[in-house]
């Protein structure tokens, strides 16, 4: 028990949580993770910044600084430092699952005003079924339509992604539904997304992704349908290949 009139620590400010964080970077990472993330010109990730600081270590850092506010956490989300704006989103995403009905709508709403900041499919992956996803859970599901009808790949990606939520219920409706959506997407980091989510639905109901994919797969991108079909075996994939293979191929 603590002395009567003892403090309790301050709270973290974002220069602290910039402080341990930066304890954890590994300069000579640097290079290999820019490359890695498309940071060069006319790339996807250009000019992101990275400091090399691994995955475990954002995580550990994270717990550390459990219970950062809002104000914390959009310091660190507007950030040029990728790794930044990666600990400010497990740092959303921790408290959202520690927080009332009030408290995950006011991150939720945050998340979705935040959406620049959320450019790397990374950040997407990190967070979008766990915020989005789990707030939709039990809501009406149209903010995903319009995110997938949107002009920023990254909140296109956030609308598939947030399905995830979904498919660990045995839900797929909404996960074919946005899929039909970016079906025509013309960016490859959608096309992954769509054809990673089809296939966790599969994991669950091979047979209706099986269905889904005779019936779209002549206008699927080729990326999409091979994601789609990794669980199934060498001889049903072959055979999706040749079914969905578009006429004018």
């Amino acid at each position: 028990m603590k002395a009567s009139g003892e403090r309790r620590p301050a709270p973290l400010t974002a220069a602290d949580i910039r402080r341990k964080l930066l304890a954890h970077a590994e300069p000579s990472r640097v290079p290999g993770v820019s490359r890695f993330f498309k940071t060069g010109v006319g790339e996807y990730g250009e000019g992101d910044i990275f400091i090399g600081v691994r995955v475990p270590a954002l995580r550990s850092v994270c717990r550390e600084c459990r219970g950062a506010g809002l104000h914390e956490i959009r310091a660190l989300l507007r950030s040029p430092v990728h790794e930044e704006r990666a600990l400010a989103l497990l740092l959303l995403v921790d408290g959202f699952h520690r927080q009332d009905e009030i408290g995950q709508r006011r991150a939720y709403e945050f998340y979705l005003s935040h959406t620049a900041f959320i450019n790397n499919w990374d950040l997407v992956d990190s967070s979008a079924a766990a915020i989005v996803g789990r707030w939709l859970q039990d809501r009406d599901r149209s903010p995903l339509e319009k995110l997938a009808r949107s002009r920023s790949i990254w909140e296109r990606r956030i609308a598939i992604v947030a399905t995830y939520q979904f498919i660990r219920r045995s839900e797929f409706g909404d996960t074919l539904r946005i899929a039909d959506i970016l079906l025509g997407d013309s960016h490859d980091l959608v096309h992954k997304a769509v054809g990673w989510m089809l296939r966790e639905a599969g994991k669950v109901d091979p047979a209706r992704l099986e269905r889904y994919l005779r019936t779209n797969g002549p206008r699927m991108p080729r990326t999409t349908v091979r994601y789609a079909i990794e669980r199934f075996p060498a001889a049903k994939r072959r055979e999706l290949l040749r079914v969905t293979r578009s006429a004018d191929l």
